[in-house]
């Protein structure tokens, strides 16, 4: 398996060539720590991004196989930040495709399309369900629950008991491996602010003037999947004068109290150990990791803030298919306690460029897991078995034209928004602002739940922060939380 460019694997320029007062060091290759590389270059302050894995893009990664395109997960390019989406068509340009967006929910034996449509809901739940759904919804707008502090909660006083029961609570549960009551009211607010039933129905009887993200229909897309993307930042931040090494694993993070002086890192292509000076860090590797890697060592109590935190992992199974795509959907959510799978992927409508030629499809089934449970630790043999026997129990994909199928497992995917998360972080991000010359950015390496968006941003501003300027990378949250000012960390 390869990413869908050939990315050189050069060391580039020698790390002591570089100017000790601005040699910035980046940790991590995703999308946040590329944005950094990149635009440390288009700034002209010296940087060198280390990767741990031989492949950019962190989770926004694509893999080639035998012709076919895979994403690790499902990455839509849609954002409300004009300075991200300049960014975005500056890296891609006319490989940036537009998308039109069909998801739907499998449900008891049927699909349902979201955004919600009446008529379909309707048809498929039924008058009885129908009217249960609605007056569970009066009920809750009369009589919400307080505190808001948990997922059932929020999406309960938003949509009503008897609808999250039905499409919010399975899947959800899927997703976190723990019940909706011990997850954060955070989690829902952040991915579907905005959203309510009545928002639902109006956006499909009107076509609203403010658009509610969970509810476009359609998005932009590279022409090759994200990896493309972050393969050429890759590329065009090296061409500015940053240094990106592959396969450099940062074990320890060294500090003097007040300011981060270094790195250890890993090349595991050479087996060999060195250390890298920097002026300024910055770090888009998970929170606890940093943490749990200074040295010398954080403060007993801070530590067990950071072995408290929980990254749920994502396991896909990816399929080839002999035969054109049928189902129209870019991905299915799968409500459905009976099967392990949470969501199918149908990379073909995403871009036709994801599959050989139009005669062939594929199909990319997730499962989210904890690292040290049956579904993570099963061999690629009986995991790929377990989602041919599942994808033709959801009748999605005849097993019969399925060709090939290999696994991608991708640790620490997801943080988790459990009930006690957020006074860990404030632990961990008490302790870290100590340090003078590190900036945090990303989903891993602030311990949220960002879209990619939210995570660029981020960059941007650690970047902008080290220029003299003081955004908190913190309040990238949700939509309506973001600066006001975004056009000047473009």
């Amino acid at each position: 398996m390869n990413s869908v460019i050939g990315y050189s694997k050069s060391e580039g320029r020698a790390t002591d060539q570089l100017d000790p007062k601005h040699n910035i060091l980046i940790i991590g290759g995703g999308p946040s720590g590329l944005t950094a590389a990149y635009q440390c270059g288009k700034k002209n302050m010296n940087a060198v991004c280390l990767e741990a894995d031989s492949i950019l893009g962190g989770i926004s990664r694509t893999v080639e196989y035998k012709g076919f395109r895979f994403d690790v997960g499902g990455h839509r390019f849609f954002s409300k930040i004009p300075a991200v989406n300049d960014f975005w068509y500056e890296i891609l340009g006319d490989d940036f495709l537009t998308r039109a967006r069909l998801s739907r929910i499998y449900y008891n034996g049927c699909f349902f399309h979201y955004p919600l449509q009446p008529k379909n809901a309707l048809s498929g739940l039924g008058p009885v369900k129908s009217v249960m759904i609605v007056l569970s919804y009066l009920k809750a707008k009369i009589f919400p629950q307080r505190p808001e502090d948990s997922f059932d909660k929020w999406v309960s006083n938003r949509f009503g008991k008897y609808l999250y029961t039905i499409f919010f609570k399975t899947y959800t549960e899927k997703v976190w491996g723990i019940p909706c009551d011990q997850i954060g009211a955070e989690w829902a607010a952040q991915r579907i602010k905005g959203l309510s039933l009545w928002s639902a129905i109006v956006n499909s009887l009107f076509k609203p003037k403010k658009v509610i993200k969970s509810l476009i229909n359609e998005f932009q897309y590279p022409r090759f999947g994200p990896g493309q993307m972050y393969e050429t930042m890759g590329k065009k931040a090296e061409a500015l004068g940053s240094v990106i090494h592959l396969n450099h694993r940062v074990e320890k993070i060294h500090h003097d109290g007040n300011s981060v002086t270094g790195v250890t890192v890993y090349d595991s292509v050479r087996g060999k150990r060195k250390h890298l000076s920097g002026s300024d860090v910055i770090s888009s590797m998970p929170l606890t990791e940093l943490v749990l890697n200074l040295d010398p060592p954080a403060p007993e109590d801070v530590q067990t803030s950071a072995r408290s935190l929980r990254f749920r992992g994502l396991l896909t199974v990816n399929l080839l298919i002999d035969h054109p795509q049928e189902l129209p959907d870019t991905w299915i959510y799968i409500h459905d306690s009976a099967v392990y799978a949470g969501r199918v992927q149908f990379f073909a409508n995403w871009s036709p460029y994801m599959v050989p030629d139009k005669n062939k499809s594929s199909a990319g089934l997730e499962f989210f897991c904890w690292e040290d449970d049956r579904l993570w630790n099963m061999s690629d043999e009986d995991i790929i078995a377990l989602a041919k026997d599942e994808i033709a129990k959801l009748e999605l994909v005849d097993r019969n034209k399925v060709t090939d199928a290999f696994v991608i497992r991708m640790p620490k995917s997801y943080p988790v928004y459990d009930g006690e998360y957020k006074k860990h972080v404030a632990v961990l991000k008490n302790y870290l602002e100590k340090f003078i010359n590190l900036q945090l950015c990303g989903r891993y390496g602030l311990f949220k739940y960002n879209n990619m968006d939210h995570s660029i941003l981020t960059a941007m501003y650690a970047v902008e922060n080290l220029r003299g300027t003081n955004y908190d990378v913190w309040s990238v949250n949700a939509d309506d939380e973001y600066h006001e000012e975004t056009d000047r960390a473009s």
